[in-house]
């Protein structure tokens, strides 16, 4: 039986309605078999393997997380950096570059809607359910891909972190967004795929939480978060 739809619902934007990863080869390995080559004695695996310890590192530190998600080019130029580093690479700022530049440019060309994302948003119109847009990151990088994929006339409100001046999980976000749809936090959903956010923060605030599990992984080992409800993607909503 198909659930009764709330009044607004609060959408994430990245792994929710638009991937990078979903469909395609994974952008950072395709950056690192191009690049492996280039450096004696280490293998695109090797590389890949630095990348992703790189990556996590420098992801796991709160502030530098929010510094980067608004300035993606100067983080991955880190990461790519902090990578080669690990490989015996060291002070060659030229690589780094030429590699952050790679991943990035493959990554952006890699973006796709997941299917049903656009049809699903014109049948929760369709059925009078308000929505809102929320994303953590540029303001450049994300109202571009809201271009890109024709979304803004889907949303009745919008929000960026890098227009707003916060992202989430600050409580500000999802009151301004449930102020703008003139919704009462009992009255709406957040759906996205990050269990903080999208899921944890909202239901603290009286929201349901539904959490998009793409992959189809399952919840985390040890994680206490409990959505209201996992779905595959946002076309299992209507």
């Amino acid at each position: 039986m198909t659930e009764r739809l709330p009044k607004a619902i609060l959408f994430d934007l990245d792994d929710t309605i638009v991937s990078a990863s979903a469909f395609t080869p994974n952008a950072m390995e395709q950056a690192c078999v191009r690049f492996a080559p280039r450096i004696p004695g280490v293998s695109a695996e090797g590389l890949y393997a630095a990348f992703q310890d790189s990556a996590m590192e420098y992801w796991s530190e709160p502030e530098r997380q929010r510094q980067g998600r608004l300035n993606p080019a100067e983080a991955t130029l880190a990461i790519a950096a902090s990578a080669l580093d690990s490989v015996g690479v060291r002070g060659d700022s030229g690589l780094a570059g030429e590699l952050a530049q790679s991943y990035l440019a493959t990554r952006e060309r890699s973006l796709r809607l997941y299917p049903g994302a656009i049809e699903t948003l014109e049948k929760l119109r369709g059925k009078g359910v308000r929505l809102a847009l929320i994303t953590n990151g540029s303001a450049e990088g994300q109202r571009g891909k809201v271009v890109r994929f024709g979304l803004e006339r889907h949303f009745g409100c919008i929000v960026i972190e890098g227009e707003f001046g916060v992202g989430k999980p600050d409580e500000r976000v999802y009151r301004h967004a449930l102020a703008a749809l003139d919704t009462e936090p009992g009255d709406a959903w957040m759906v996205g795929d990050n269990l903080e956010w999208e899921v944890a923060t909202p239901q603290r605030l009286g929201l349901r939480g539904i959490w998009v599990d793409w992959a189809g992984a399952g919840l985390p080992e040890g994680t206490s978060v409990k959505p209201d409800r996992i779905v595959r993607g946002i076309s299992e909503l209507v």
